[in-house]
């Protein structure tokens, strides 16, 4: 009990308290931070980042832009889009983008962090009338290669003979031992996109004569929007967010320490996918239509996906890594079809919004997953069927969202929120949810602490603070209840997550972060020397501090001490260090490097140890690490021209109380490791 009353009594405590929010005014830095939290995964911060990347190429007019065109914009949430809309109403012209920081409810690191993606131009107040052939011949087109490679030996590229070969034919991948991808993209301001991607994976074959396709993974798309009534069409590989998540998304989702008045969603418009991420995306048409306050989007999506299956024929599971390297991985490689079909309905008047959607999907086998006591209610049919309703209400300050869903069932799952920002740098949110264990809805994501929108129920709150001048919290403090049973857990239980992230700003260029997080759960445990399992609690506890200075010059320095505390009841606690120093230059404009030196010991993995480096381009790496060992890396950016830039990028971790690295087939017989990366870019 005491473990809950002191965040509690901290959360009540501090959270009367007013100030300004201090976030990093630098959208860049803004974004690796967020890809530094645990519950972030490389593919939904690569998809933000690339948003934004584009957002940013293609800036938009404060005079001629749209309340839809502002939330394509991720890093801006639902009062602050209302807020900025309302103003705009009110104050346009505008003649310099810097009057945004009269804009209510925006504090003035938001607006720092939202000026390069726009622009205030009064002489072009009407989007001009170009024909589609002017459009081709003016867009901006950009072509990006990727090659990573892995120096040192894997077990998987190894020698074997045919004998070995023939008994076990899993043991040695069929391709190249490199990762290799191809992006083409054409853009015409927010008109028209198109473009394709074509990806291998390490270990996939390529161009060889018994895999004349080349690529593993091809994708296609083209965007068309603002055509007469026609404010999107989508066709090839797109992706789609429905209200809450309830019913349908299949965007990004980012992690609940990313900020407490950012955690309700919206209907979104139809959107390219461009990342060569192989699942969570749709393949096929979707078009919105607009007339007045009434919004209506259709979808259908045809495409093969890979899955495992049983014996006689039913899909058991979905396989999403998107790997085919063995002879058994490539049996799995789109062997089930899926199709989706679906639409919403959105009706906004003013400062209110409501909208109803549906989406069925069907496959061409069973899907049955192996009957488990946890999984009891999971769905086992070959199609099944969503519906949901969800609403927004914004007062000045006052946010109200939520969505209510059912399954082909009846199952019902809901979730409703209620935000309250009095000032810029205050901010309270109070969300709930209840999902039940029979709800089934395989493409939806919505806010929750386990991986699927079922068998949990919890009460979150967060708030935005500064107790006083400099120092700014953001934290959050989350309760949750599973009804049912989950893996390797045999009876209901429960679950708390705190999070607390102080940061204080010395200078605009010096900061100091202390964060500290909790999470307690419960799974299956035997006490020493007993036969028998109880269901018992299990917590970790992480802390980081952290120093960074950015000097005139370009150069910048982050010296960052992290420790993570792992105890399950009857054991002893696990441990773990890492002491990390990240050395930047920005100093010249065509050319920018970073190093990376880290010394980890951590006890086990469950005492493993996250960190970020900068990485190529438009790409994020999240490693974890445990054992002992050093990590090493550096990057380097050079614009070798205007329109071309070379990115390069090597890493060598050296573990100091181990002979192997990995397991398998990815199994490393030595105590290093060392990857090359290497990405280009061409940009007219």
């Amino acid at each position: 009990m005491k473990q809950l009353l002191i965040p509690i009594l901290f959360f009540l405590f501090f959270g009367v308290s007013n100030g300004v929010i201090a976030q990093d005014a630098n959208w860049r830095v803004f974004v690796e931070q967020l890809a530094e939290q645990e519950e972030m995964n490389e593919t939904a911060i690569e998809k933000m980042y690339e948003e934004l990347l584009q957002l940013e190429s293609n800036p938009m007019n404060l005079n001629r832009v749209t309340r839809e065109q502002l939330e394509r914009f991720p890093l801006l949430s639902l009062e602050e889009i209302a807020s900025i809309t309302s103003f705009l109403e009110k104050n346009r012209p505008l003649y310099t983008v810097f009057e945004l920081r009269n804009v209510p409810y925006l504090d003035i690191q938001t607006v720092e962090r939202i000026l390069p993606f726009f622009y205030a131009d009064v002489t072009e107040l009407r989007e001009p009338d170009v024909k589609a052939a002017e459009m081709l011949q003016r867009g901006k087109h950009e072509l990006q290669l990727r090659l990573d490679k892995t120096l040192t030996p894997r077990a998987g590229y190894g020698a074997f003979s045919d004998s070995i070969l023939e008994r076990y034919p899993n043991r040695k991948y069929r391709g190249e031992d490199f990762y290799h991808s191809l992006r083409y993209a054409f853009r015409y301001r927010d008109k028209i996109e198109m473009g394709f991607t074509a990806e291998k994976d390490a270990g996939e074959p390529f161009f060889r004569n018994d895999y004349p396709k080349g690529y593993d993974h091809y994708g296609m798309h083209l965007i068309v929007r603002d055509a007469g009534i026609l404010r999107t069409l989508a066709l090839g590989d797109y992706r789609l967010s429905f209200g809450q998540g309830l019913v349908l998304n299949n965007d990004f989702m980012v992690s609940k320490a990313w900020s407490a008045d950012n955690i309700a969603r919206r209907t979104l418009q139809p959107k390219r996918h461009f990342s060569t991420a192989e699942s969570g995306f749709f393949r096929g048409a979707a078009a919105l239509i607009g007339i007045g306050n009434i919004s209506v989007t259709t979808f259908y999506s045809n495409r093969k996906i890979d899955t495992n299956l049983s014996d006689d024929g039913q899909i058991t599971s979905f396989k999403t890594d998107g790997l085919h390297r063995t002879p058994l991985e490539l049996e799995k490689k789109k062997n089930s079809r899926e199709q989706v079909a679906g639409g919403n309905i959105n009706y906004r008047k003013n400062r209110f919004q409501v909208g109803v959607s549906a989406l069925y999907h069907w496959y061409n086998r069973m899907y049955a997953p192996t009957q488990r006591e946890y999984n009891l209610y999971y769905l086992r049919d070959s199609a099944n069927l969503n519906a949901g309703i969800d609403y927004s209400w914004q007062l000045p300050g006052l946010l109200l969202a939520g969505e209510t869903a059912i399954s082909k069932n009846g199952a019902a799952a809901t979730i409703n929120m209620v935000q309250y920002r009095p000032s810029p740098g205050l901010s309270f949110t109070l969300l709930h949810r209840h999902y039940p264990i029979s709800y089934n809805a395989l493409h939806a994501e919505a806010f929750s602490e386990g991986s699927s929108i079922r068998n949990e129920r919890g009460l979150f709150l967060g708030t935005l603070f500064s107790p006083f001048a400099r120092f700014t919290v953001n934290s959050y403090i989350d309760f949750v209840h599973y009804p049912w049973l989950k893996f390797g857990v045999d009876t209901p239980s429960k679950a708390l997550d705190y999070y607390l992230l102080g940061t204080y700003t010395f200078t605009r260029n010096t900061q100091a972060e202390l964060r500290y997080k909790y999470k307690q759960k419960e799974k299956n445990m035997r006490y020493p020397d007993e036969q028998s399992t109880s269901v018992l609690p299990y917590a970790t506890r992480k802390f980081r501090v952290r120093f960074s200075h950015t000097m005139q010059n370009g150069w910048s320095f982050r010296t960052t001490g992290d420790m993570a505390h792992y105890k399950e009841k009857p054991f002893d606690a696990e441990k773990g260090y890492m002491l990390s120093q990240n050395i930047g230059y920005r100093g010249r404009k065509n050319f920018a490097t970073d190093a990376f030196l880290a010394f980890f010991d951590a006890a086990s993995y469950s005492a493993r140890l996250y960190s970020y480096e900068r990485n190529l381009l438009s790409t994020f790496y999240m490693p974890s690490f445990y054992g002992q060992g050093i990590r090493l890396a550096l990057s380097v950016k050079y614009d070798i021209n205007p329109s071309l830039t070379a990115s390069f990028k090597t890493g060598h971790t050296h573990y100091l109380n181990r002979d192997t690295i990995g397991s398998g087939t990815e199994q490393i017989d030595g105590k290093s490791r060392t990857d090359l990366y290497l990405y280009l870019r061409w940009k007219i």
